[in-house]
C-alpha cells in the first residue's frame, strides 16, 4: 500500500511539473509575441523610410534604378542603423537581466534584438533588390528569378551597374588615352618617322648586255652595270624635309591633346552646372508643390479663390517643363562627354566646386603647340626650298663593263672567247634646261612667305585672344564676387522671409510668387555667370598651354 501511495504521489508531482512548465511556456510565448509586434513596427518603419527616399529620388528626375537604390541606401543608412541600434540598446538590459521577472523579459528582448539585426540586414540589402525587381516588372508575364541569384546580382551591380564618378584629371587622362583623333595623329607621326629612312632614295641600277659583232666579224658579248645618283646634298636636304614633316606630325599630336583637354574641361564643368541648375529647380519644385497643396486646401476651405490655386499649378507645371528640358540637355551633354572619352561607360563628373580655380598668368606662352606648329611649317618651307635648290646641282653616273674580244689585239696577240676585258665609266648630268626647276624654287620662296605671314598672324591672334580672355576674366571675377557677396545671400533671405510672411498672411500669393521667382532668377543668373567664368578660364588655360 505504501508503495502504491508513493507511486501515485510521484505521478501527481510529475503532472504538476508539466502543467507549470506548460503555463510558463505560454507566458514566454506571449511575451515573445509582444516582441515580434514591436519588431514588425520598427522593421516596417525602416522599410518605409528607405522606399520613401527611393521614390523621392525617382521623382527628382533620377532614372537609373540601380543608382536610385544605391544613393537612397547611402542617404538613409544612418537613420536605419540608428533606429535599429537605439531599440536594441534599449532592450539590452532586459536581455542580460537575471533578477525577478527575467524569465519574462529575456524572451521579449531576445526576439527584438535578434530580429532587429536580421531586419536591418534585410532592409539594407534585400529591400533594394526587391524595389528594383518590382520597378522593372512589365505588364507582361515574366519569370521571376531566384532570390539568391537576385541578391548576387544586386551585390555585383553595386560597382558596375551605375554611373561612376570621375574627376577632371581622370577624365582628361582617359580622353587622351582613348581619343581616336589623337591615335590617328600618332599613327601619322609614326608614318612620317619611318619615311625619314627613305631620304637616301637612289635610282634603280641599270644592267645591259650586248651580243653580236660588237668588236669585229666574230660574235662577242658585253655586260654593263651602271648606277646614277644625285648630288649628295640632295639626299641630306631630303632627310631634313622628312624630319621636319615628322616633327610637324608630333606637334599636331600636342595640339590635338590641348584641344581635347579643352573640350573635356568644357563638358565636365557644363555637366556640373547643369546639375546645379537641376538642384535649384528641384528646390523650387518642392516649394511650389507645397504651395499647391496649401492653395488647394485654402480653396476647399473657402479662404481663397480658384485664381491662386490655378496660378500655383501653372507655375508648378512650368517648373516641371523646365526640369524636363534641363534633363534632356544633360543627357545630350552626357553623350558628348562619353564620345570625347570614347567609352560606353557613363561617368558622372565629381569636383569640390563647380567653379574653377584661376592661376594668374599675364604673358602669352610661346610654347603653345599651335604656335610651334606654325613655326615648324616655316621650317618645312625653308627646308623644301633648300632641297629644290640642291636639285640644280649635277647628277653623277658610274658604271662597270665586261666584254669578250676575239681576234688579234693591239698587242699582236690572238684572243678567243674565254678572254674577258673590263673597265669602268663615269658620267655627269648637267641641267642645261633648268627653267622648270627654277620655277619650283621661286614657288618655294612664296611658300616661305606664306608660312611666315601665317606665323606672325597666329602669334598676334594668340596674344590678342589671351589678353582679351584675361580682361574678360576680371569682369567675370567682379560679377562672381558681386553675386557671392550680395546677390546670393539676398536671394536666400528673400525666399525665407517671403515664406514666413506668406504663412503669417501678411502677403498674398502674387507677392510671394514674385519674390520667390526673383530669388530663383538670381540663383540661375549666378550659374550663368559661373558658366562664362569657367569657359573663359578654360580658354585661358588652353592659350597658356596649361
Amino acid at each position: 500500500m505504501c508503495l502504491l501511495k508513493n507511486i501515485k504521489t510521484k505521478q501527481t508531482n510529475m503532472k504538476n511539473f508539466f502543467k507549470n512548465l506548460f503555463d510558463d511556456n505560454n507566458t514566454i510565448n506571449e511575451k515573445a509575441g509582444v516582441g515580434f509586434i514591436a519588431l514588425f513596427g520598427v522593421a516596417v518603419l525602416n522599410g518605409i523610410v528607405l522606399v520613401a527616399e527611393f521614390n523621392r529620388l525617382k521623382e527628382s528626375g533620377m532614372k537609373n534604378l540601380n543608382r536610385i537604390v544605391i544613393t537612397g541606401t547611402k542617404v538613409r543608412l544612418r537613420p536605419v542603423l540608428m533606429t535599429a541600434f537605439v531599440a536594441s540598446l534599449g532592450f539590452l538590459p532586459m536581455a542580460l537581466s537575471n533578477g525577478a521577472g527575467a524569465e519574462v523579459q529575456r524572451p521579449l528582448a531576445t526576439v527584438v534584438i535578434g530580429g532587429l539585426l536580421l531586419a536591418t540586414f534585410l532592409t539594407l540589402f534585400v529591400l533594394p533588390v526587391l524595389y528594383v525587381i518590382f520597378e522593372n516588372i512589365q505588364p507582361k508575364k515574366v519569370k521571376a528569378p531566384k532570390v539568391g541569384m537576385l541578391v548576387i546580382l544586386f551585390l555585383s551591380t553595386l560597382f558596375t551597374g551605375y554611373s561612376q564618378t570621375i574627376t577632371l584629371n581622370e577624365a582628361t587622362n582617359l580622353a587622351l588615352k582613348n581619343n581616336l583623333s589623337i591615335k590617328n595623329k600618332q599613327l601619322i607621326a609614326d608614318y612620317q618617322n619611318k619615311l625619314i629612312g627613305s631620304s637616301l632614295d637612289l635610282q634603280k641600277s641599270n644592267f645591259t648586255s650586248e651580243f653580236g659583232q660588237v668588236n669585229s666579224a666574230y660574235f662577242d658579248s658585253k655586260f654593263v652595270l651602271s648606277q646614277s645618283f644625285n648630288f649628295p646634298s640632295v639626299y641630306s636636304n631630303q632627310k631634313k624635309v622628312l624630319a621636319a614633316n615628322w616633327k610637324e606630325a608630333v606637334l599636331a599630336i600636342n595640339l590635338s591633346e590641348s584641344e581635347t583637354k579643352r573640350v573635356v574641361s568644357e563638358l565636365f564643368y557644363h555637366l556640373l552646372l547643369l546639375k546645379e541648375q537641376s538642384k535649384i529647380l528641384n528646390e523650387a519644385r518642392v516649394n511650389y508643390t507645397l504651395f499647391v497643396e496649401k492653395s488647394t486646401l485654402r480653396y476647399k476651405n473657402g479662404e481663397t479663390s480658384i485664381l491662386e490655386k490655378t496660378a500655383a499649378e501653372s507655375k508648378l507645371g512650368e517648373l516641371l517643363m523646365q526640369l524636363q528640358l534641363l534633363k534632356s540637355e544633360e543627357e545630350i551633354a552626357q553623350l558628348q562627354f562619353q564620345l570625347v572619352l570614347n567609352t560606353t561607360q557613363k561617368y558622372e563628373p565629381q569636383a569640390d566646386d563647380f567653379k574653377m580655380q584661376f592661376v594668374n598668368q599675364t604673358e602669352s606662352n610661346p610654347s603653345h603647340p599651335q604656335i610651334l606648329l606654325m613655326e615648324e611649317k616655316v621650317a618645312i618651307a625653308n627646308a623644301q626650298q633648300r632641297l629644290e635648290k640642291s636639285k640644280l646641282l649635277p647628277d653623277f653616273t658610274i658604271g662597270y663593263f665586261n666584254q669578250s674580244f676575239r681576234g688579234t689585239g693591239a698587242d699582236n696577240q690572238v684572243y678567243n672567247v674565254s678572254n674577258r676585258f673590263n673597265g669602268g665609266q663615269i658620267g655627269v648630268g648637267i641641267p642645261l634646261f633648268y627653267g622648270a626647276q627654277k620655277a619650283r624654287i621661286e614657288a618655294s620662296g612664296n611658300a616661305i612667305k606664306i608660312a611666315e605671314n601665317e606665323l606672325e598672324y597666329g602669334k598676334n591672334q594668340h596674344a590678342t585672344e589671351l589678353q582679351s580672355a584675361l580682361a574678360q576674366h576680371k569682369n567675370n571675377q567682379t560679377m562672381i564676387n558681386f553675386f557671392e557677396q550680395q546677390q546670393l545671400p539676398n536671394a536666400k533671405l528673400i525666399q525665407k522671409t517671403a515664406m514666413e510672411l506668406f504663412d503669417k498672411g501678411e502677403i498674398n500669393y502674387l507677392e510671394w510668387s514674385n519674390l520667390n521667382n526673383q530669388a530663383i532668377q538670381i540663383q540661375r543668373n549666378y550659374l550663368e555667370v559661373v558658366r562664362d567664368y569657367n569657359f573663359n578660364l578654360i580658354k585661358i588655360n588652353y592659350l597658356i598651354n596649361k
